[in-house]
């Protein structure tokens, strides 16, 4: 058995190695990248703005295509007035940079590479190749942990979700999502292997210094815990109330220092008007026009509401045990609980994570109950 999984790990890195080779080589210059790589050189010339502006787009000028460069800066057909905006107005471009300024985990990772001597582009794209990779890695990992016995079906599950469309979209364009999914994971490794609390946080930690929208889903599981804790002793442990207390501190701390515009603004810039000059005018909207706006997206979120609601109420079906029933729930809520402030229905990517949680939590489950989900148990 040994044996056959040193050949399972062998195939599936050859395999990834291979994967995260044609998504580097297919990467995808989106009109995200000069948010990235604006908080780059911010950082390396924090008091020199018109710099920072030339510099980010000079680097892609270098290396994107020529039809995505002009998506870029907005010329490309249908014009956008706003991306034009930010690569011809310095204010304007510089009144952005907070809505990426606040993924700090991210930044810092890319500054890294690109202080090995990669481009600022490259440092970006790699980034999510080199996610990739490792991500796929620690997928094996976590299903060897749920099927021990069954490196056949751990190796074909892996190859499967790291095929999904999704996944190979988030390995090619620059964004934090590929980087968030392997902490995702390292999380859900840490849970199933028992590590000590205090690690499981630190990991939570790091995922809210990738994507502080994600400090929703860490509070909720905070409660989770606790509330196990005390159906289990009787008694509420403090620890979970500091742990609380020190994740909405380090969410507060984050928005303060970023000087981050604040959810009223990235909603109205997303799903409203985006405004090429943030300073220039208030994101006023009623509560009917979010309404209106929230009840259209649903409409397009029923594939994702499909695929939740499926594989939330297998894993109730087939799991007896609380913790399992209570985190499956947990992933779905949280689901929805994105979903309200920010529904961007029509990427299936931004709930992505969600989705392969609750996959995972389902395999788990099925595990437990046919002892490795053995077909010939099954049967």
């Amino acid at each position: 058995m040994k044996k056959n999984w040193k050949i399972s790990f062998l195939i599936t890195t050859t395999f990834l190695v291979f994967l995260s080779c044609w998504n580097y080589r297919n990467r995808v210059f989106d009109w995200d990248m000069p948010g990235y790589i604006g908080c780059l050189y911010s950082f390396k010339f924090p008091s020199q703005p018109d710099k920072v502006h030339a510099l980010t787009y000079q680097d892609i000028r270098k290396e994107a295509p020529e039809f995505q460069y002009k998506d870029i800066t907005g010329l490309q057909e249908p014009a956008d007035k706003a991306r034009q905006a930010f690569a011809y107005n310095i204010q304007a471009f510089h009144e952005q940079l907070p809505y990426y300024k606040v993924k700090i985990g991210y930044n810092v990772a890319v500054m890294l590479l690109y202080t090995s001597g990669l481009t600022s582009p490259q440092a970006v794209l790699l980034l999510s190749a080199i996610s990739y990779f490792v991500s796929g890695l620690l997928f094996l990992y976590l299903m060897k942990i749920i099927f021990p016995g069954n490196y056949f079906l751990a190796g074909s599950i892996t190859f499967a979700v790291m095929l999904c469309p999704p996944v190979m979209q988030m390995a090619r364009i620059p964004t934090p999502d590929m980087f968030l999914f392997q902490f995702m994971l390292l999380f859900i490794i840490g849970l199933l292997n028992k590590w000590n609390r205090w690690t499981v946080f630190t990991v939570l930690i790091i995922i809210i210094l990738t994507r502080p929208d994600y400090t929703p889903f860490v509070l909720s599981y905070i409660v989770m815990e606790a509330y196990l804790k005390y159906y289990s002793t009787g008694k509420f442990n403090f620890y979970f109330f500091l742990q609380g207390i020190l994740v909405v501190l380090l969410y507060l701390a984050i928005i303060r220092l970023c000087h981050y515009p604040g959810w009223k603004n990235l909603f109205y810039d997303t799903f409203i008007y985006r405004r090429p000059l943030i300073s220039a005018q208030p994101p006023d909207f009623s509560c009917k026009e979010y309404l209106d706006i929230l009840l259209v997206k649903i409409m397009y979120f029923k594939k994702i509401t499909l695929i939740s609601i499926l594989l939330s109420g297998l894993t109730y079906y087939f799991s007896k045990d609380l913790r399992t029933r209570l985190f499956s729930v947990l992933l779905f809520l949280n689901i929805y609980i994105k979903f309200i402030f920010f529904p961007h229905s029509a990427e299936m990517r931004f709930f992505f994570i969600f989705i392969i949680m609750l996959f995972v939590v389902l395999l788990h489950a099925l595990s437990e109950k046919y002892n490795g989900f053995r077909l010939r148990k099954i049967a």
